[in-house]
């Protein structure tokens, strides 16, 4: 099994109601469910047409993104590691840590940095090697809650 320092992508598979299954270099397959993404991503829009959705496709290389050429639409491979852990993640406190970071696209340099923590501590919450205790969880909501912009 092929290790990851960054995620890559070996293979993509359009499913049924807006969903990606995903394999990583490292043997790791998600499913990611893009309807919540929609919500999140305006520029998604295009991907709301089932026929247009089925045309995802890893780009040519070594498997940084998924595109649908027809639509000038891609999305990085670590991005989709990030979603795909926010929502597959086994409990609340990794869910809420997982989509803080994949919400607001922060590398584990940039999460260490907010939390005060190690990168080193940041990359053992996003594998699931450490779990998230629940106060890391409340600092994302509360990182969230100061970097709010007003309406």
């Amino acid at each position: 099994m092929a290790s990851m320092k960054r995620p890559r992508l070996s293979a993509v598979l359009p499913l049924a109601q807006f969903r990606l299954r995903l394999t990583f270099i490292d043997g790791s397959v998600f499913t990611v469910d893009f309807k919540p993404l929609f919500e999140e991503s305006p520029g998604l829009a295009p991907l709301r047409a089932a026929k247009a959705f089925a045309g995802a496709a890893l780009t040519d290389g070594e498997g940084w993104a998924v595109e649908w050429s027809d639509l000038d639409i891609q999305i990085g491979a670590d991005t989709l590691w990030l979603d795909a852990q926010a929502q597959n993640a086994p409990d609340e406190n990794t869910r809420i840590f997982a989509q803080w970071r994949a919400r607001h696209g922060l590398s584990l340099n940039q999460a260490a940095e907010a939390l005060g923590m190690t990168t080193r501590t940041m990359s053992a919450y996003g594998t699931g090697a450490r779990p998230v205790p629940r106060y890391i969880a409340l600092a994302c909501k509360g990182w969230e809650a100061e970097h709010e912009q007003p309406a």
